[in-house]
């Protein structure tokens, strides 16, 4: 809303201008077209992304090491890029909570859903329809648990919302309806490779997210 916007804007250009933090460097620029709009932008590395302005609170954060340093890196390289990012490993090296954490930092909402094979496509399509609205990031935990049929349709209907935001459309008709778009949807997938049960993800949906390698949860600060 505009009462956040002006808050944060006197927040940042008193305290967080030119900032660098672990996570990026905030900067209030408006892209270098002076016909935009004054914005907070993050920049990580290569990539840009824009603050979500989300209230979350004060809630605690991770310690950051160069493991999640390298999720954070991957991830906002793929927002930049309009994709989704795929942390996979085994369980507790930290995939979901770094997704998590890097929503924190960026000020978006994260919503966590835990795959099963009792899902269908009709029901990955109305959250997707949801997300895209709100703005929000989805992070499926164990998504590979879904059936191979429902992940080739999900493929199609992630695609139509990212070409969508990558050329700049405020609207679209998804599933037969004509919906609002907001660019800071995000999707994030997190995987158990090699458990049983899982289902290897067809080529169209592997190349919409750009893969995470955590395998061992790294001490070094």
């Amino acid at each position: 809303s505009y009462r956040r916007r002006s808050c944060a804007k006197e927040s940042i250009t008193s305290d967080l201008l030119s900032t660098k933090s672990l996570t990026g460097s905030y900067y209030w620029t408006n892209n270098g077209n002076p016909k935009d709009p004054e914005d907070c932008n993050i920049g990580h590395s290569s990539a840009r992304v824009l603050y979500g302005y989300e209230y979350l609170g004060n809630q605690p954060r991770l310690v950051i090491t160069p493991l999640t340093e390298r999720a954070f890196l991957t991830c906002t390289g793929a927002l930049h890029m309009n994709l989704g990012a795929a942390p996979q490993g085994p369980a507790g090296t930290g995939k979901t909570e770094s997704v998590k954490d890097l929503g924190k930092a960026l000020a978006r909402q994260v919503v966590v859903f835990n795959c099963s094979d009792g899902l269908n496509y009709k029901m990955m399509s109305q959250m997707f329809a949801g997300l895209a609205q709100a703005g929000a990031w989805a992070c499926f935990d164990e998504f590979n648990r879904i059936d191979i049929e429902v992940l080739s349709v999900v493929a199609q209907q992630m695609l139509e919302v990212t070409l969508a935001i990558a050329e700049g459309k405020t609207t679209m008709m998804f599933d037969g309806h004509n919906m609002k778009l907001n660019s800071n949807f995000g999707v994030f997938i997190t995987m158990n490779p090699g458990y049983a049960g899982r289902t290897e993800l067809p080529d169209n949906l592997k190349a919409l997210f750009r893969p995470i390698c955590m395998i061992v949860v790294s001490k070094d600060l």
